[in-house]
C-alpha cells in the first residue's frame, strides 16, 4: 500500500454556483484535456490529494476536483433539502464556468451517479468515465447487501440515522479508517470539514437518497434516466474492480452476478482488475488508482 502524504497540495479557490460557494482545486494547463474528479460520501476533494498530482504528471491533463455542496470547504446550507438534482446542478455549473469539454470523468461512490447524470444530460461534453466502488443501478437488500450490512443501513435510513450519522459522526470516524491506512492528519482534515452535527446533514441526506428497495422515487427516476442515457449515448466506461470490494463484492456473489447482468446491458463498460481493495480506494491505495487512471487516459 502507498504511504500517504497528509499534505493538501492544491491552491484552493471558490466559485459561485446557484448562489452557493463551491470549493475547487486544479492542476495543469487550462488548454489541456480536462479530467474531472468527483468524490463520494463522506469524503471530499482531499481524497484526490495523492492521485491528481501523479495523473497530471503522467498525462499532462488539466485535473479538476470540487467539493460537492455540503462537503469539504464548500457551503453547507442549513435550510436546504438536498436532492441528487441539486448536486448534479453544482457539477454542471462548474463545467460551464470552466468551459470544460471532452471531459474524462473519474469518480468513486456517489460521484459516479452524480457525474454520469451530467454525462447523459450533456453527452457532447463528456468523452469517457472511469468509475470505482460506485453504482449506476438501484439496490435491493437481497442483491446488494451482505447480511452484516443490512441492519446498520436500515438503521441509518430510519429515525436512528440522525444520531448515527450526524451526532456520532460514524461515517467518518468508522467507515473511512476501517480499511484505509490514513494518517492522523488526514482523519483530522475530514473531521474538521464536517465539524458540527448540523454540518453533517449532507452526509445523512445521501444515505437516505440511496435508491434502495424502490425508494425514494426521485432517486429511482434518476437511475432510470442515467440508464436510458447510457443506451442512447454509449460513452466508454472503465470500471475498476477491487478484491474483495464492497459495492461489487467477492464476499457476496449476488452483487457480482448483478454487476455481470448490468455489463451485459451496457457493453460500453470495460471492467478492470484493481487488485486488493475495499471501498475507499483513493485512500486505501491511491497510487494504484492514479496508475490505472493514467493508463486509461493515455490509451485514448
Amino acid at each position: 500500500m502507498f504511504d500517504h502524504s497528509p499534505a493538501y497540495p492544491f491552491n484552493s479557490r471558490f466559485v459561485t454556483i446557484n448562489g452557493y460557494k463551491i470549493h475547487v482545486v486544479e492542476l495543469g494547463p487550462e488548454n489541456a484535456q480536462p479530467i474531472l474528479f468527483v468524490h463520494g460520501s463522506p469524503t471530499n476533494s482531499y481524497v484526490w490529494r495523492d492521485i491528481m498530482p501523479k495523473v497530471q504528471r503522467d498525462t499532462g491533463a488539466r485535473c479538476i476536483a470540487l467539493d460537492l455542496l455540503g462537503f469539504g470547504k464548500s457551503d453547507k446550507p442549513m435550510d436546504l433539502r438536498y436532492t441528487l438534482d441539486i448536486h448534479a446542478e453544482i457539477i454542471a455549473g462548474l463545467v460551464d464556468q470552466l468551459g470544460l469539454k471532452d471531459i474524462t470523468l473519474v469518480a468513486e461512490d456517489w460521484g459516479g451517479p452524480l457525474g454520469m447524470l451530467n454525462a447523459v444530460r450533456r453527452p457532447e461534453l463528456f468523452a469517457r468515465a472511469v468509475l470505482f466502488e460506485s453504482f449506476l443501478w438501484d439496490f435491493t437488500y437481497a442483491d446488494d447487501f451482505e447480511p452484516k450490512f443490512r441492519l446498520p443501513f436500515k438503521m441509518m435510513r430510519g429515525p436512528a440515522g440522525y444520531f448515527v450519522v450526524q451526532v456520532l459522526n460514524l461515517m467518518i470516524k468508522k467507515l473511512i479508517p476501517e480499511h484505509c491506512p490514513i494518517p492522523d492528519e488526514g482523519m483530522r482534515y475530514y473531521k474538521e470539514c464536517l465539524p458540527t452535527i448540523r454540518s453533517r446533514r449532507s452526509v445523512l441526506a445521501l444515505v437516505k437518497l440511496n435508491p434502495l428497495e424502490g425508494r425514494p422515487k426521485a432517486s429511482m427516476e434518476i437511475i432510470r434516466e442515467i440508464q436510458r442515457g447510457m443506451k442512447t449515448h454509449p460513452m466508454p466506461i472503465d470500471w475498476l474492480l477491487p478484491s474483495p470490494g464492497v459495492i461489487v463484492s467477492e464476499d457476496y456473489p449476488p452483487s457480482q452476478q448483478k454487476f455481470a447482468r448490468f455489463c451485459q446491458m451496457f457493453p460500453q463498460i470495460q471492467a478492470h482488475d484493481f487488485g486488493p481493495g475495499h471501498h475507499f480506494l483513493s485512500e486505501e491505495n491511491p497510487m494504484r488508482v492514479a496508475e490505472m487512471v493514467s493508463q486509461i487516459v493515455r490509451s485514448n
